[in-house]
């Protein structure tokens, strides 16, 4: 063979190889692309979900209250007393508020009826995280599928199987992929900086019954440990047991949090854990913790 021949055999090899890194690469770019509009499709869900007669049929169990509200108010007017500008303010906030998580609720519970383990939405304002939350049999399934149940690279927002929803004072333990493309709960790791912190202190999470806010108290990196290792595992706290077994999961997240977070738990609240894989180690773990405030508890 000459070596004329052998340039020409290399040449082609390295052709063939740039060929297959384009394809692969193309490859790559379109199922990115795919997913990601998945992943906007699965946050826009909510919004899809109409209610309109649901929430009709709730108001009018209340319309005879709201005519009193307004006897009164035209009582007022005739009487001369100048309403509060201020307090009324205050009062057309709450009621919008009050509707908007009304409304929340009602579609999380229409959606519920059409995909049966759903379990609730977790959103964070001003993020990329606004996802229906499933509960599966195991903690194995969502990682590979979606809440429709389809096969899905990007898994599903889903809550640990073993937790328990009868038990007081729980804590909601909840985990999503880290994409690369700002999908599922990439987010979270972003609290790894004080002021993204400050800029979104707030989860909110919506079942079929309420629409709570949790006041974030600790965010932390971890991993997971082997079964014999003696050390503080956040992700076996859930289903509280005992006032010394959950202040000793509250004194060991306030320990290993990043920077200090003023805002921290009693025994009793309820807790939300929010859990992603981190690669700062092997098996590591990016977690934000919230305790349920009672300003954003909307129970209707």
């Amino acid at each position: 063979m000459t070596t004329i021949d052998k340039s020409k055999i290399l040449n082609r090899i390295i052709y063939l190889f740039l060929i297959l890194i384009i394809f692969l690469s193309s490859a790559y770019i379109v199922r990115s692309f795919a997913s990601k509009k998945e992943a906007e499709e699965d946050r826009n869900l909510l919004n899809t979900i109409d209610v309109e007669n649901e929430l009709v049929e709730a108001n009018v169990e209340k319309e005879d209250n709201t005519a009193k509200d307004n006897n009164k108010e035209s009582e007022n007017t005739e009487n001369n007393e100048e309403p509060n500008k201020e307090e009324k303010s205050e009062e057309e906030i709450k009621k919008e508020k009050e509707a908007e998580s009304k409304k929340r609720i009602a579609q999380v519970k229409k959606l519920k009826e059409e995909y049966k383990n759903i379990v609730g939405w977790i959103e964070i304002k001003d993020t990329h995280i606004s996802y229906p939350v499933v509960q599966g049999k195991d903690n194995e399934f969502y990682l590979t599928h979606n809440y429709k149940g389809d096969n899905a690279e990007r898994g599903a927002i889903f809550l640990d199987s073993n937790y328990n929803w009868n038990i007081k004072g729980n804590n909601l333990m909840i985990y999503g992929h880290y994409m690369i493309n700002e999908e599922m709960f990439t987010d979270l790791t972003k609290y790894v900086e004080e002021n993204y912190y400050k800029q979104h202190p707030i989860i909110r999470f919506t079942t079929d019954k309420e629409d709570a806010e949790y006041d974030i108290i600790a965010v932390f990196r971890s991993k997971v440990y082997n079964k014999n290792d003696d050390v503080f595992k956040y992700y076996n706290f859930m289903n509280s047991e005992s006032e010394k077994e959950y202040n000793n999961f509250i004194k060991n997240i306030k320990q290993a949090s990043i920077y200090d977070i003023e805002e921290t738990a009693e025994y009793g609240d309820e807790l939300i854990t929010l859990t992603t894989c981190s690669y700062y180690t092997e098996d590591g773990r990016f977690v934000v913790v919230g305790r349920k405030s009672c300003h954003g508890d909307g129970d209707f």
